[in-house]
């Protein structure tokens, strides 16, 4: 595997899929107000992908579910439930978040994967930390592909 981290939009990258910072799929979409990254996906790619989300059951924290991509170039969206019902990240569930979005990958043969830094924005935990914890988890994982963590700069 591969392993990079840059500066830029998640929506940018040449990718085949991206991950979205959810929740755990306990609220319906259309009653939340959708931040951060979910707030980007959301105004690129339109409804389509929270729409297959509200089909879904509850998603265990840290665990992941995909949909489609909607209007945006990508093979699909990965979400991941990586904060508490008290809206709050930990390290247990941003590590588990990214183990659950590689199983996916693996399982649908997805080459390449661009991941947010989950849970930095309103799960509370700092930037530099949550990079930390992913680069330490996906070098546990094996994956045969190319893993990009972006870090969001305008």
């Amino acid at each position: 595997m591969t392993i990079r981290v840059i500066k830029g939009d998640l929506l940018d990258q040449p990718v085949e899929v991206i991950v979205n910072a959810w929740n755990r799929n306990i609220f319906p979409w259309w009653l939340l107000i959708p931040q951060g990254v979910s707030a980007a996906i959301r105004r690129h790619a339109g409804r389509t992908p929270f729409v297959e989300l509200a089909k879904l059951p509850m998603i265990p924290l840290g665990g992941a579910v995909a949909t489609t991509a909607g209007r945006l170039q990508f093979k699909a969206i990965i979400h991941v439930a990586g904060i508490n019902l008290l809206w709050r990240s930990s390290e247990a569930s941003i590590r588990k978040s990214v183990i659950s979005a590689i199983e996916i990958c693996r399982e649908r043969r997805f080459r390449s994967i661009a991941f947010p830094l989950i849970g930095a924005g309103t799960g509370g935990k700092l930037p530099d930390k949550v990079e930390a914890w992913m680069i330490d988890e996906l070098n546990r994982v094996e994956f045969d592909g190319e893993v990009v963590i972006v870090r969001f700069q305008r």
